[in-house]
């Protein structure tokens, strides 16, 4: 009997929960092992101590305490306990600066001993245990001043996007074309104009419809629009007053606007991939001074595609798209490895800072905005978080989502407007 394409999608995430079950028994049984070692080794010690001063250890091996000893052997499960509930102080108080104060830094050092048993095998950091396990969320402490600014645009923001490498700057872009470049200061009471940048193009003298800042921090790529026959892509160099904005010759996508931008995480290339209205997923790579295109796939998708992200584990770019799918291309099978469909168009993707395997979709459905999954499951999502929208019925504003540098929390606006903060490790939506 035929299997069914159901059951065959059925059978590849059974078998890859079985794996999953698998290394997550493996990996008990050996911290098992070294607690009862531990145990024995803290009733070693503390017959020795007691030995020195009277023959007692029958008594301690029985469980009977000694008269006048405060010392009591702390099970393991009470540790991590109470390691977790200074990690919720922590949050609580250190916390609270951050969403206002880019300068500090998001990793309480004494966060480190609950991380650092979390790696797997592989190296990559596993969250995969923490999503939905809580009943309640560790509520996080911020800055309840705002600091207004005048953007310094003409005309309506389009975007905002933070250095990579300097925590103090960020850029703004606007449908006047220009891109400022911004310095806070005074631990974030205000921000000066550092430059302005003129990234009109060449013919349409449109506007960049998306940008991303390059790891190294020295530069942008910015996008525009296949229309025309206008330049479809520009360098702008930060540090080069002469060659501050360079386009390129090249126009691999085919018409339409191109809606995203965003560089590949993976060390060893250096390389972006862009998508547009044309269906089309572009991966470009570095060859000594020039950007090359190559277009990875134009009929995977039967609608826009909206957002695009890489997936550091296996050398896949996701694309998701207003058709409701979410395709992962693999580099070197050069196959859609994974494929998934949604109820409701998806607006954009962002990969999991921490965990290789995690990524977080946002869709166009009224309080299931945000989607998570995990790319070894291929036929369902692991969690959703939402809200109640209730300024604008329109459900496909862009609402930038980001993860939080530790990989616990995602926020997002909306339209409303209000920025929702969410924690995954909480199992309520």
């Amino acid at each position: 009997m035929k299997m069914t394409a159901n059951n065959e999608e059925e059978e590849e995430s059974l078998m890859a929960l079985l794996d999953h079950l698998r290394t997550r028994v493996a990996y008990y049984k050996s911290k098992l092992d070294k607690s009862e070692k531990k145990l024995e080794e803290t009733r070693t010690k503390l017959a020795h101590i007691r030995s020195s001063k009277a023959p007692r250890v029958l008594a301690i091996e029985s469980g009977e305490e000694e008269e006048g000893c405060d010392f009591q052997p702390k099970p393991h499960y009470q540790e991590e306990e109470e390691e977790e509930e200074e990690d919720c102080k922590i949050i609580n108080t250190k916390r609270k600066p951050l969403l206002v104060i880019p300068a500090v830094s998001p990793f309480p050092a004494k966060k480190k001993k609950i991380q650092k048993t979390e790696w797997s095998e592989s190296g990559d950091f596993r969250l995969i245990e923490m999503v939905s396990s809580s009943s309640s969320p560790c509520k996080v402490s911020c800055e309840t001043s705002t600091t207004m600014l005048n953007s310094q645009h003409k005309r309506k923001l389009r975007t905002l996007v933070l250095s990579p490498t300097n925590h103090h700057q960020f850029l703004t872009s606007a449908l006047d074309g220009f891109v400022n470049v911004w310095q806070i200061q005074d631990r974030g009471s205000h921000a000066t104009l550092v430059s302005s940048i003129n990234a009109l193009s060449p013919k349409q003298r449109r506007w960049p419809e998306d940008i991303a800042w390059h790891p190294n921090g020295g530069s942008l790529v910015s996008v525009y629009n296949a229309d025309s026959g206008d330049s479809q892509l520009a360098i702008l160099n930060l540090n080069d007053k002469e060659k501050q904005v360079v386009f390129l010759e090249d126009k691999p996508h085919v018409k339409g606007v191109i809606n995203n931008v965003m560089f590949m995480p993976w060390a060893a290339d250096d390389c972006f991939a862009t998508c547009g209205n044309d269906h089309a997923v572009v991966l470009w790579t570095a060859k000594r001074t020039l950007w090359k295109p190559q277009v990875l796939h134009t009929n995977l998708h039967s609608s826009a595609v909206m957002g695009v992200a890489g997936m550091q584990q296996k050398r896949m770019v996701i694309s998701v798209g207003a058709d409701k799918k979410i395709i992962g291309f693999d580099l070197q099978s050069e196959i859609a490895d994974y494929n998934h469909r949604l109820e409701s168009k998806c607006m954009s993707v962002v990969p999991n800072p921490r965990d290789l395997n995690l990524f977080m979709v946002q869709t166009g459905a009224p309080q299931r905005q945000l989607r998570l999954f995990d790319m070894r499951l291929k036929v369902s999502q692991m969690h959703e978080f939402g809200w109640n929208q209730e300024s604008s019925t329109s459900q496909s504003a862009l609402i930038n989502q980001a993860w939080s540098p530790d990989g616990l929390y995602i926020t997002s606006g909306s339209a409303d407007p209000v920025i929702h903060i969410f924690d995954i490790r909480y199992n309520g939506s």
